[in-house]
């Protein structure tokens, strides 16, 4: 009933259109890009629910407070303290090591303003869990979600953040302007 529900909003009511190619395995991260609004949470969940699967998302912890904390939590909401001494990565990299499934959904700008320097935590988790990365795009322009290409982190964090950040290069946010990937044009010789 709930996927129904959300199926009729998401896809009947606001329109929008989803093309997945990559297989999800029993475990990944989504790098889900633009993130420029609120709304790109409440699209996740709807969409979520609309595909049936369930995914965590890390979120500041100022958002956990009662009465949004417990209800966050029960929808699969990790606290993120960003503190110096602190390894979030390696505490949730042992999760997924530790589960048998494990899904988490990481906007890589880290906010919803334009930030060009995206943060990598997403990808280090992932290589410490051994585990591949689902690029998500969610285009407000075309009204479309895509998924059409999986990372398999190897270390070389500078070439695949690249790779990553052109994937997100067509995808426009909610407010466009706030949206960058702090690639430099490729000048041709």
């Amino acid at each position: 009933m709930v996927q129904g529900f959300c199926r009729w909003v998401l896809y009947r009511c606001m329109g929008f259109r989803f093309e997945e190619t990559v297989e999800r395995p029993d475990k990944y991260i989504i790098a889900l890009a633009p993130h420029t609004s609120n709304w790109d949470f409440i699209i996740g969940v709807l969409f979520m629910n609309a595909e049936g699967f369930k995914c965590g998302f890390m979120m500041k912890e100022f958002w956990f407070f009662w009465p949004l904390g417990p209800i966050f939590r029960r929808m699969g909401g990790i606290p993120v303290r960003r503190q110096r001494n602190c390894s979030v990565t390696d505490q949730v990299a042992q999760q997924i090591r530790e589960s048998n499934e494990f899904h988490l959904c990481i906007t890589p700008e880290g906010t919803r303003r334009r930030q060009p320097e995206w943060r990598k935590g997403f990808y280090y988790i992932a290589l410490k869990a051994e585990v591949p990365i689902l690029l998500y795009g969610l285009d407000y322009q075309r009204k479309y979600i895509a998924c059409k290409k999986m990372v398999v982190p190897t270390g070389d964090v500078e070439n695949q953040m690249r790779e990553i950040k052109e994937y997100f290069e067509p995808f426009v946010g909610k407010y466009p302007e706030k949206f960058t990937t702090g690639l430099e044009p490729v000048e041709n010789s």
